[in-house]
């Protein structure tokens, strides 16, 4: 059975191919004839003369010499190493400024602003002007009104300075005490010290480790600080604003609570303010990606790409 199908493909194949070659000489045949007439029409047909393209005439010269080169630089050539056409590298501000405003959308849980903790441990260091502009973007901000709202109601509840009396004066009072020692502290210790000082504000999330490292670390930062120049060392920027933001409270705090006293317990609530801020800004990622899972790139902060 198998023999007699192999015969009979054979058979079809070799009628295909015999039809195929017939065809073939046919064409060839008339394509050859239709050549012949073509070309003999040709030659007894007078041909028009030819007239010139529309048009200016080229200025072209042909096999023109090549311009010299300068430096080893041929023109309209990209240097060595470039893209033509490449945008130039950004400047040590321009790369702040992207990444600052990239900052200044961060929001933990979608609320509480981030804005002066950078993801990036090569970023770049921020000008006087971005430093202001950064520290008084946090201190205005609407979350700032309403941490000072509630500091203000727990103080009357517990009748914290009781030269601010009772009632609404009384919870106006406090209330415009404690946005003032938030105020005075984010621009002296974030803007106006690291500005004299040449020190860096943010805070730079370490993100890995052992969660003790990790801890030490977050705390640490209220005492040590990046400076400008990328070295370590002491936060005077910190330390100094806290303690001058405590001094200025003397100015609008209840005579009888006004005092050397008064200066150092402002300015070490708001350097506890501080470590705390460093401890949550430090671990809240990790909360976020423990708990909402799924949902935490609408509450995490956004992660500054690298520029």
């Amino acid at each position: 059975m198998l023999t007699s199908r192999s015969s009979c493909s054979s058979g079809l194949g070799a009628i295909v191919l015999t039809l195929s070659l017939a065809g073939v000489a046919p064409a060839q045949a008339v394509s050859s004839a239709s050549s012949s007439v073509a070309t003999d029409v040709a030659r007894t047909t007078p041909q028009p003369p030819t007239t010139p393209a529309s048009g200016p005439p080229s200025t072209s010269v042909p096999e023109a010499p090549a311009p010299a080169t300068q430096d080893g630089i041929t023109p309209g050539v990209a240097p060595s190493g470039q893209q033509s056409g490449a945008f130039p590298p950004l400047t040590q501000q321009e790369r702040a400024e992207l990444q600052l405003r990239q900052q200044e959308k961060q929001r933990i849980a979608g609320v509480v602003p981030n804005f002066n903790v950078s993801y990036n441990e090569d970023a770049a260091p921020l000008s006087p002007k971005q430093k202001l502009s950064l520290a008084f973007h946090t201190a205005t901000d609407p979350v700032s009104f309403v941490v000072a709202a509630f500091d203000a109601g727990l103080s009357q509840a517990e009748d914290d300075f009781p030269g601010y009396g009772e009632g609404a004066p009384g919870y106006a009072k406090r209330f415009g005490a404690s946005y003032a020692d938030n105020f005075d502290g984010t621009m002296l210790g974030n803007a106006i010290f690291p500005i004299l000082l040449k020190q860096d504000p943010r805070y730079f999330r370490r993100g890995k480790g052992r969660f003790t490292t990790r801890f030490l670390y977050s705390i640490s930062t209220t005492v040590w600080c990046k400076n400008d120049n990328g070295s370590h060392g002491p936060n005077y920027s910190n330390i100094l604003g806290n303690l001058a933001a405590g001094g200025i409270s003397n100015l609008y705090y209840p005579a009888s609570d006004r005092g050397a006293g008064l200066t150092f317990e402002r300015g070490f609530t708001v350097t506890a303010y501080g470590a705390f801020g460093g401890i949550f800004n430090e671990f809240w990622p990790d909360i976020a990606k423990k708990i909402f899972k799924d949902k935490m790139t609408k509450l995490q902060p956004n992660v500054a790409p690298k520029l």
